[in-house]
């Protein structure tokens, strides 16, 4: 059969093979709102600038609402034989208002249609991922502000280093999530530029109005070059880096929730709602969602690398090998999305074991930097020689299988005569976290104020 897109120029259709690689509908379809809006937008443009005539505009927007009504319906029937969304809402809109339909693609090229319709997409997924992040915040914020005097072990190299508090390590991944949500505002703003009106690659003699387009479509400005505006897909790259960092960082805190859950530590709870059984060990309560979060932020980070090979080697302007952007782009956004929404979940789902978190947080002498800082302070010890000392203490309290607060003064006198009894007012585990009043530090009226901020921004954002 002959193809009707392509006319004269081929006496037959593709086989089938051709038709298999070459179809993008089965994904690009997701962009029919933004195709509908921008092709109205299109239309009333040309009829203002007297391209077209008025009433084949009014036809061309009520066809147009139609095929809207029947796509959201799930009445509109997608075609593969018509390549991608753009074809299949015109096929449909010469059917519904016969020859008017063809004069919608005047002064337009599907180079520039895809453009401008993976913008705007790009541009509502965006606010879609805002929004989530904002509600992950909120959900952290708020535990954070329930635990800001829950003292837990804080780590390095997996290993105990200092006691924190539990609120402050998760207003952690508040402030990562605030960073997050300024890559994508970064992005978003990057991205808000019109490719309509650019055609194929070179512009047009038609007398655009390419402002009255970019202005209906939300747009700041229409894009300055033509061929910048077709060929361009850097503001899918920086969005999906935007995206591969944000889903770095709700992995991280998966993993935490991994370690937390695991009868080795016995720190966190989550209810039955983000666990799973095993099919052969009754006994097992399995972190699947967080670990499903863990797996996904490699699907995000894939969807990037492979957007940045099929870019990388591509001459101006538009090539085939970018039909590739959009799939693999909606996939990894659909996969952050859902795993922003799991992570709120498990975050307002978890429940720590205050009294285990504790115990974990004396272990392995996590308040020995507090008495090397206590001999700093009180008896105006070089840091370096306090930090030797306090090794040497250490190492008898390890000797004696005893904690640091329970370790005899005397014993301490050993290694430095001076020592006095207040020296036990600071190595407590509570005492030791309520001491970091640093700016930034773990101390719980730190973490209450800072908590309370947050959640102040984040409801002043709402309204």
């Amino acid at each position: 059969m002959s193809n009707k897109m392509w006319g004269g120029r081929f006496s037959s259709g593709p086989g089938a093979i051709m038709e298999e690689i070459n179809a993008s509908i089965d994904f690009d379809r997701h962009l029919y709102r933004q195709d509908i809006a921008a092709s109205k937008a299109h239309a009333d443009m040309l009829a203002k600038q007297g391209i077209i005539a008025a009433d084949d505009a009014k036809k061309i927007a009520h066809g147009l609402d139609t095929i809207l009504s029947e796509i959201e319906a799930g009445k509109f029937s997608f075609k593969r034989a018509l390549e991608d969304i753009h074809m299949n809402v015109e096929g449909r809109l010469s059917e519904l208002i016969g020859e008017a339909a063809g004069r919608l693609h005047t002064a337009r090229s599907r180079n520039d249609q895809v453009a401008t319709d993976f913008r705007l997409w790009m541009r509502d997924t965006i606010d879609a991922i805002d929004a989530a992040l904002a509600l992950y915040q909120r959900t952290i914020a708020e535990k954070a502000l329930d635990h800001a005097g829950t003292v837990m072990p804080g780590l390095t190299h997996m290993q105990t280093a200092q006691p924190v508090t539990f609120g402050h390590h998760l207003l952690a991944y508040v402030e990562m999530a605030a960073r997050d949500r300024g890559r994508f505002a970064d992005a978003r703003k990057r991205l808000n530029e019109s490719p309509l009106g650019a055609v194929a690659l070179a512009g047009t003699s038609f007398p655009l109005d390419r402002d009255m387009t970019a202005k209906a479509l939300g747009f700041d400005r229409p894009m300055a070059n033509s061929l910048d505006a077709v060929s361009a897909r850097d503001f899918a790259m920086e969005t999906l880096a935007a995206a591969s960092i944000a889903a770095v960082h709700l992995s991280r805190l998966a993993e935490e929730i991994v370690i937390w859950t695991s009868p080795l530590t016995a720190l966190v709870k989550l209810s039955d709602k983000f666990t799973t059984g095993s099919s052969i060990m009754p006994q097992k309560r399995n972190p699947d969602a967080a670990e499903l979060v863990r797996a996904k932020a490699g699907r995000v980070i894939g969807a990037l690398s492979a957007l940045l090979i099929v870019m990388k080697g591509l001459p101006l302007a538009y090539a085939k090998d970018m039909q590739e952007d959009k799939e693999g782009a909606m996939d990894a956004l659909a996969a952050l999305v859902l795993s922003i929404a799991a992570m709120t979940g498990m975050a307002a789902d978890l429940v720590p074991d205050t009294s285990r978190m504790k115990k974990a947080a004396g272990e392995g002498y996590a308040t020995a930097t507090d008495l090397a800082d206590w001999l700093v302070r009180t008896l105006k010890i070089p840091f370096r020689e306090a930090h030797h000392m306090t090794g040497r203490i250490v190492a008898k309290a390890a000797e004696a299988n005893l904690p640091l607060h329970r370790l005899p003064l005397a014993t301490m006198r050993e290694i430095e005569p001076r020592i006095g009894e207040d020296v036990f007012t600071v190595l407590s585990v509570d005492r030791s976290v309520k001491s970091r009043t640093s700016f930034g530090g773990t101390a719980p009226k730190n973490v209450r104020s800072q908590a309370k901020k947050w959640l102040r921004k984040l409801e002043k954002e709402k309204s």
